[in-house]
């Protein structure tokens, strides 16, 4: 098992403080945070992390038309976790593609170097999505014919309903259900989590701190995956 003194977001948070304190390029307070962790750099500490995260038994328990939550508050790893299954997606010959308003292209090609991965390996089997017309129609739209066992990102289930043009979040979230099921894809919504989840009080958020500004029945998920301080919690929706 991998021994870090601190979490791995814990040690991106520190690094990120060293660069702006030291006015040096994060990459290169990445690669000193790693040496102080016994690596050579960044990118070595990040690949074993990476197999030893636990996407790769994550992926093995989902199958084409499953629509999953990925909860944390900020800074746990719910991102990095979406691209690590969609890596998973590419590595079993399907494709990865990510519906975002939070990253550009280079903060994606950041957090695949976090995790140890270069996207190119993959042949275009990754894409890129931050268009402000991001709805449940627009996914739909943008992934008809995408094969069977494509892995979607979601970032995050709340942009759904940012628009007033949008269909209700609710309605939204059933059409990609119904997507996914006839399609045999594979649906990732990353999920914000309520201020008021106190983990002093709970190890792991649930279904009951999803934050939802409007309603939705959250039973439409088939599993979920909650992440806190390091450790994840995955289940079924009952």
């Amino acid at each position: 098992m991998l021994k870090l003194s601190a979490p791995a977001y814990r040690l991106k948070r520190e690094a990120k403080r060293l660069s702006r304190e030291q006015n040096i390029p994060l990459h290169e307070a990445l690669d000193r945070i790693a040496v102080r962790e016994g690596f050579r750099a960044w990118s070595l500490l990040a690949a074993k992390l990476s197999a030893t995260r636990p996407a790769s038994k994550l992926f093995a328990l989902l199958k084409p038309g499953d629509l999953v939550l990925i909860g944390a508050r900020p800074g746990q790893g719910k991102t990095l976790l979406s691209l690590e299954l969609a890596v998973e997606a590419m590595k079993a010959g399907g494709r990865g593609i990510l519906f975002t308003l939070e990253y550009t292209a280079g903060d994606m090609a950041d957090r695949f170097r976090d995790i140890g991965v270069d996207s190119r390996d993959f042949d275009g089997r990754f894409a890129f999505d931050s268009s402000d017309a991001i709805s449940a129609d627009y996914i739909v739209k943008q992934t008809a014919g995408a094969p069977r066992g494509t892995l979607i990102v979601v970032d995050y289930l709340q942009l759904l309903d940012q628009r007033r043009e949008n269909p209700a979040l609710m309605d939204q979230v059933r059409t990609l259900k119904s997507f996914a099921r006839d399609s045999g894809l594979i649906v990732i919504f990353i999920s914000q989590i309520d201020r008021s989840y106190n983990p002093a009080a709970k190890p792991f958020p649930d279904l009951k701190d999803v934050r939802l500004p409007n309603p939705l029945d959250l039973r439409l998920f088939d599993k979920t995956c909650f992440l806190n301080n390091g450790e994840v919690r995955f289940q079924a929706v009952k």
